[in-house]
């Protein structure tokens, strides 16, 4: 049995991992990293990465049935599902060297690809090695939920991490969930060929805000995906190429299942127990992302629970960083996390939603500003003119803001800037966009925010008026 001994030891080679196995081992400390499954974890293998590059396919497929308003003669594509699913791959070839074995070994981590667990509070075994390390990282990320519906083991159950190397396309996929990993696989599919319905117990897309929800929802069914709300599945049976969901309203028979119901955070073989580290569904961690009971251990990203995005598992490794190596206080915040929906259109969210707005700070100390797509050039210009932006406003600084509509996740990166640094909306409105750009919606929002304020006060008429009078 061989030990090590090192600073920190990273266990997970995801997003939150790698980026504390860079930053630490660039500024001089010893750091031994494990992963037992692939490097680059579920975002590069089988979440973000492939599943935007499945969207990017159906995009294409979809201009062709829809250029008839640029003078360009639609035509319906000859889609080929297995060479979109190769595109998808060499999209993952390509990226996967940035957070390669051999990358990081070059950096001067020493990685170990073995899984790992805890045999104490200050040892973790990987293998044949103990690695005996100052502080660890719990970077294990989340895996695919699959309910005990009944009769699920009975059929192919796609999930996230089995569907991109599915090289048959459906005929018609039966997808059960409506959040967004459903949404986005559901309009990939139809715009590929396959005929799509979505299974959801509740309100699809629920976690979102309902005005803006809906207007991604409308352009998915006009699209041609069947979706169905309130359906609780209750039993799957059938055999595969001909699966049933049943559910208390009826029942739904396709060739192909996409499970999309949630995640589940991956620390059940780590043996947290023998390290003393306190856990539920996740870590239990402080807002410095300390274990609780074992300040040895901290956790980021998904293992930390909370919101599960690959960005904040890489914001959470600069806030550990922080604490392990210089020895400086550091907490975790949320308020400023932005998130998409990469649907077209794409919907995106940065702090509160007006209801969470309202719910927080009272309806009287909230005002919402509005801008719709419809009245940008650059928009109308590209003939994506479905989207609205709204910017929850409180003493005059935003504390959220909702965008639907075209890149509004490319949007929303100056709202989660201006809140990330307590801006006020005059930041947001002194800022000049060039022209014609969709960037022109953010200032054109914080402007409908002051328009009220300048245009509908009398006091500002009266000082108008008075300059105006008087002064030569």
């Amino acid at each position: 049995m061989e030990r090590i001994k090192t600073d920190i030891c990273v266990i997970g080679a995801g997003s939150g991992g790698l980026s504390v196995a860079a930053g630490a081992v660039q500024m001089g400390a010893k750091v031994v990293l494990i992963e037992g499954h692939k490097m680059g974890g579920d975002c590069l293998n089988y979440g973000c990465v492939p599943s935007k590059a499945l969207l990017a396919a159906g995009k294409q497929a979809q201009a062709m049935r829809t250029n008839e308003s640029f003078g360009v003669t639609p035509v319906m594509p000859e889609v080929s599902y297995s060479a979109a699913k190769d595109h998808v791959h060499r999209v993952i070839k390509t990226i996967a060297p940035v957070d390669s074995e051999e990358r990081f070994e070059g950096l001067g981590v020493h990685v170990i690809r073995e899984w790992g667990r805890f045999i104490s509070r200050t040892e973790v075994q990987a293998g044949d090695t103990v690695i005996e390390a100052r502080r660890f990282v719990i970077a294990t990320g989340s895996s695919p939920f699959v309910p005990p519906i009944p009769g699920v083991e009975d059929v192919e159950a796609h999930t996230n991490e089995t569907i991109f190397d599915l090289r048959e396309r459906p005929e018609h996929l039966l997808i059960i969930g409506g959040g967004p990993i459903g949404m986005e696989m559901a309009q990939a599919h139809v715009r590929l060929g396959s005929k799509v319905t979505v299974i959801e117990g509740q309100t699809a897309m629920g976690k979102d805000d309902p005005e803006l929800a809906a207007i991604v929802l409308e352009k998915l069914r006009a699209e041609g995906v069947e979706i169905v709300e309130g359906a609780q599945a209750t039993r799957i049976k059938g055999e595969d190429g001909r699966i049933t969901v049943e559910t208390e309203g009826g029942s739904f028979t396709g060739t192909h299942l996409l499970m999309a119901v949630g995640r589940k955070v991956n620390i059940e073989t780590l043996d947290l127990e023998k390290a003393g580290v306190a856990h539920d569904r996740a870590v239990k961690v402080g807002a410095d992302l300390r274990s609780v009971t074992n300040k040895r251990v901290y956790a980021v990203g998904d293992a930390a629970g909370g919101l599960q995005f690959t960005h904040l598992a890489g914001y959470h490794a600069g806030v550990i960083v922080r604490s392990m190596l210089f020895a400086l206080p550091s907490k975790q915040r949320t308020d400023h996390i932005p998130w998409v929906t990469y649907t077209d259109p794409e919907l995106a969210q940065v702090g509160l939603t007006e209801e969470q707005a309202i719910r927080e700070h009272g309806r009287h100390a909230v005002t919402v500003a509005r801008f719709p797509y419809e009245e940008n050039d650059r928009a109308i210009a590209e003939g994506k003119t479905t989207g609205l932006i709204k910017v929850m406003v409180v003493k005059g600084r935003p504390v959220g803001a909702s965008i639907v509509g075209a890149q509004a996740g490319e949007l929303i990166g100056v709202w989660a800037l201006a809140i990330a640094n307590k801006l006020k909306m005059s930041a947001v409105a002194n800022m000049v966009a060039p022209y014609p750009t969709l960037g022109e919606i953010n200032k054109r929002a914080a402007g409908a925010y002051f328009s009220p304020k300048l245009f509908d006060n009398p006091t500002v008429k009266k000082v108008v008026g008075f300059v105006q009078t008087y002064l030569p």
